[in-house]
């Protein structure tokens, strides 16, 4: 059901080397980024039209209008089961309590007598957040999108995600419910790559949606290529890949729980990766035989997890030694990193590159998408090397404001001249010889 690499025996390589010899799903942006250019352009210069033409090509729904009207929000939200709406309050509120903690003051740091610089953090003006609407529905997603952009300051906020068939062409009721829990109310019914080129061009008319300055929420290779294709017009999250868990083990892991949280991503996608890296060939054997059962009891078997677990981008990595296990997951730089070890907080502590770390027996990363307080969207594809999740950081922008006076400016007046001679920029220097009477003030 999973296939083994066998690392003991040898001296790990370094760097690149170690990273081919793990596992990883094939995600050929680039490859897809050909398809959806033509569907970008055509939103560009069709707008709304495009946009209800490709509702019906690719979810099979013919839609008179993309925005989502303001009572199907609340039909919605009143319909949504008491259990859901508790649980999605309570996801809300565990959100908020960690994002409000992440927002940046203001500083000003005195350079000089005279001279600050000042770094001040202001909100995007207006986001795009969008909710996949494919395999399954994912509401938590609209909330990792929405409350660290609301705790930042951003006073626009669209939605898009794509119309059901099911739901009369609008999108899942829970996503709706969603929306209205955290008054979200501009909603348009847009999936694909069309609804990232509807927020970074907007379409105009009755229906027709602002352009967004950045997009961001998890989707398919398809949005991810429009994300790739617009970046430099609007600012994106991440070119979210396929989900990813990592376990780092060892012998005092419980092969029940391990097994179970590979799973537990399995079920996501058939391209989802399930990766077990551990020193202990007695919990390697566990693991593979508690999977059987597990797999066996549960849902989406054939669809998602047994191609998944079985893909290329899954397997069990053994190791000689946890120091080891830490090499290979730093290579890695899953998406999601649970660390199953005796002394587990310690063993996280050295871990440099994962997108999230769940830490010991009780922590799963079940947990963490729905209701830890951490945000779920995250790094992919190895990216977590250079990369964060979403945070409130996401949607501020630093800005310095340089504040000198004349003094402060005259102290430093040769050192600038200098530099711009050196630069061959002399235009540099006048701009500052221009104020102290085209001569270099005296130290």
């Amino acid at each position: 059901m999973i296939s083994r690499i066998d690392l003991r025996g040898n001296t790990l390589p370094e760097g690149g080397a170690l990273r081919d010899l793990l596992p990883r799903a094939e995600f050929d942006v680039e490859a897809a980024l050909e398809k959806v250019r033509p569907i970008c352009e055509d939103v560009h210069h069709r707008g709304t039209a495009a946009l209800i033409e490709y509702a019906e090509k690719f979810d099979g729904v013919k839609l008179d209008r993309v925005r989502v009207p303001a009572e199907a929000l609340k039909e919605a939200l009143a319909e949504l089961d008491p259990q859901v709406r508790a649980a999605l309050e309570e996801s809300i509120r565990r959100a908020r309590i960690v994002h409000r903690e992440q927002r940046r003051a203001a500083h000003t740091t005195q350079v000089v007598p005279g001279g600050t610089v000042t770094e001040k953090w202001v909100p995007v003006e207006r986001v795009g957040l969008y909710a996949p609407g494919g395999r399954s529905v994912y509401p938590s997603s609209v909330i990792m999108n929405a409350v660290p952009a609301q705790e930042a300051g951003v006073t626009s906020i669209a939605l898009a995600s794509p119309p059901q068939a099911d739901f009369g062409g609008l999108p899942h009721p829970t996503i709706l419910a969603a929306c209205a829990l955290l008054g979200v109310d501009e909603v348009y019914a847009v999936g694909g790559a069309q609804a990232v080129a509807m927020f970074a061009y907007g379409t105009s008319g009755a229906d027709g949606c602002a352009p967004a300055n950045m997009v961001t929420g998890p989707g398919n290779i398809w949005v991810a290529a429009a994300k790739r294709y617009f970046t430099g017009r609007i600012g994106i999250d991440t070119e979210a890949g396929p989900t990813e868990i990592a376990v780092l083990a060892d012998d005092t892991a419980d092969p029940v729980h391990v097994a179970a949280d590979l799973i537990s991503q399995a079920e996501h996608d058939p391209l989802a990766a399930a990766v077990l890296v551990t020193d202990s060939l007695a919990l390697a054997e566990a693991v593979e035989k508690e999977l059987e059962p597990q797999v066996a009891a549960t849902k989406h078997i054939e669809d998602r997890i047994k191609p998944a677990l079985a893909g290329r981008q899954s397997a069990i990595v053994l190791v000689d030694s946890l120091e080891d296990g830490l090499k290979v997951v730093d290579a890695y730089g899953a998406e999601h990193l649970e660390i199953q070890t005796a002394d587990a907080a310690a063993v996280a502590d050295r871990v440099r590159n994962a997108g999230a770390i769940f830490v010991g027996p009780w922590a799963p990363v079940s947990l963490g998408d729905y209701c830890a307080g951490s945000n779920h969207v995250l790094p992919t594809g190895g990216c977590a090397c250079h990369s964060s999740g979403l945070s409130v950081q996401s949607f501020l922008r630093g800005i310095h404001i340089v504040d000198y006076t004349r003094d402060a400016l005259a102290e430093v007046t040769h050192h600038v001249v200098t530099l711009a001679e050196a630069e061959d920029l002399p235009a540099h220097g006048a701009a500052l010889k221009a104020r102290f009477g085209w001569k270099v003030p005296q130290q």
